[in-house]
């Protein structure tokens, strides 16, 4: 997928400039053309995050893979996302966290457990590797490639199968990003049920944002509250696995944490912005900027999409993927009516 992003305490700063540059500027690039195109063609549902997802998987996939690029892809994809999704607390107040409420907190937690669950027993049934199931399902129970990568870290397996785990995800997520919009408008959800929806069912928190960012403010709002809860219950889960799965487990693989620092970041912003009457300029000023950094880690992500290593692997795999996502979509969709 893409190179393994690291920063050597023995290069200068000028050398790590000179060596993510190309690709920040490349996912700069497509991102405010993406933006651009927003304002020059207007596309009902399609935001300049999801046509700058589009326009990454077009250049992956018509040009290949730009080892030039990597480094900077890498930087794009995961810090400026995160640092995107700190500032987007900004945006939320304490006071429209509560309205959640225990009963879909409760409901995103059985319900991404009943996601992994079920992947594994279908992919049994399909002939999948478990490995490469339970890679499957992490990603698409709880939040994309980080959880893949966090579980892979726990119980080591084949590069090969992290791999298209990653790929398999983030593909059947942005479709969810660029279906559950036209969906949501079909069934005339409002922007509170769509957020919900949203955030229970799409992989990445990325795409929760790219698919939510052109429905309303609301519908961002409560996707975001959706998809963070599924975040935080990535620590349980390695723990369930490293504790009651099979197979050898690293002792010395870095654990994740039991609560991500962006999403630390995240609750900090929104308790400044519940607590502190900020400048309106400041508020737009942080909106303007997350916007851009999630513009640009969504075309990081479609560069990072490699179409032809899915074909690659067969349809089992593919196929494991795809109920994965309709289970946990059809579920989410169950627990908006249930809590609505």
């Amino acid at each position: 997928m893409t190179a393994q992003n690291t920063f050597p305490s023995e290069l200068p700063l000028a050398k790590h400039i000179i060596r993510h540059l190309p690709g920040v500027a490349l996912v700069a690039a497509l991102a405010a053309g993406a933006m651009w195109l927003k304002q020059a063609v207007d596309l009902p549902l399609l935001g300049p995050m999801v046509i700058a997802m589009i326009l990454g998987v077009a250049v992956r996939n018509s040009v290949g893979l730009m080892t030039w690029a990597e480094d900077g892809i890498c930087l794009s994809q995961r810090p400026l996302m995160r640092l995107g999704i700190v500032l987007l607390g900004l945006q939320l107040s304490i006071g429209q966290i509560w309205q959640a409420g225990a009963p879909v907190f409760l409901g995103i937690a059985v319900l991404l457990f009943a996601t992994f669950w079920s992947t594994q027993v279908i992919g049994r049934w399909l002939g999948v590797a478990p490995d490469l199931a339970r890679l499957i399902g992490a990603g698409t129970a709880v939040c994309g490639a980080s959880a893949i990568m966090a579980v892979q870290g726990a119980r080591p397996g084949s590069n090969s199968d992290l791999a298209y785990a990653i790929a398999c995800v983030t593909l059947f997520g942005t479709l969810s990003m660029l279906g559950l919009p036209l969906m949501a408008m079909a069934f005339g959800l409002d922007g509170q049920a769509y957020g919900l929806w949203a955030g229970a069912a799409i992989h990445e928190v990325g795409q929760v944002v790219g698919a939510t960012d052109s429905y309303s403010a609301e519908a961002q709002q409560w996707g975001m509250m959706a998809k963070l809860s599924r975040v935080l219950l990535l620590a349980p889960l390695i723990v369930l696995l490293t504790g009651f799965g099979r197979g050898p487990v690293d002792p010395s693989a870095k654990k994740p944490s039991p609560l991500p620092l962006f999403v630390v970041g995240f609750a900090a912003m929104m308790v400044l912005n519940s607590t502190v009457a900020l400048p309106v300029a400041a508020l737009e000023a942080g909106s303007l900027i997350s916007g851009f950094f999630l513009t640009m880690a969504l075309a990081a992500m479609g560069l990072g999409t490699d179409i032809a290593a899915l074909r690659r692997e067969g349809l089992r795999p593919l196929a494991l993927g795809a109920f994965a996502t309709v289970f946990v979509t059809l579920g989410a969709l169950a627990l908006v009516v249930l809590t609505q």
